[in-house]
């Protein structure tokens, strides 16, 4: 009996700890974007849509901030929920050069849905939601808001 009880207490540790690093789903590549490659990452997620005037002009914006350190990351997702090719069709129309995720983070990270757009969420190394920043954003601007952070 006591075996059992090690085992089974073993396996829900384990699956305990499997819901901590869950992976974030596909890029719009399909390629997995897992927990390990974001681990310790400040992710800034944008949300976006081919129809959003400003999503297009900040892309460039955060196509270089994706690009200027190592310990952040943007990842992108599609407001109107496109998938598969039409996902990437729309991403390479904005020239999105961040990856762009397939799968809404939102439930995972208690994201209210906006009404608005662009907006972007700064969530820190831990997983935690700092900030949303409604409308356009600078890479200045975005560098700013996680230099404060960051303190």
């Amino acid at each position: 009996m006591i075996k059992r009880s090690i085992g089974l207490v073993s396996v829900l540790i384990s699956l305990t700890l499997a819901g901590c690093s869950e992976d974030w789903g596909p890029d719009q590549h399909g390629a997995a974007v897992t927990s390990q490659q974001l681990e310790g990452q400040w992710l800034l997620i944008n949300y976006w849509a081919e129809w959003c005037g400003p999503c297009r002009t900040e892309v460039p914006e955060l196509n270089a901030l994706d690009q200027s350190r190592d310990d952040i990351t943007v990842l992108g997702v599609n407001f109107d929920g496109l998938q598969g090719d039409e996902l990437i069709a729309a991403a390479g129309a904005l020239g999105i050069g961040f990856r762009v995720l397939s799968v809404d983070p939102a439930e995972r990270l208690d994201l209210p849905r906006s009404t608005v757009l662009p907006v972007t969420y700064i969530v820190d190394g831990s997983g935690t939601v700092r900030e949303s920043l409604v409308g356009e954003q600078t890479a200045e601007g975005l560098q700013t808001h996680l230099k404060r952070l960051e303190r």
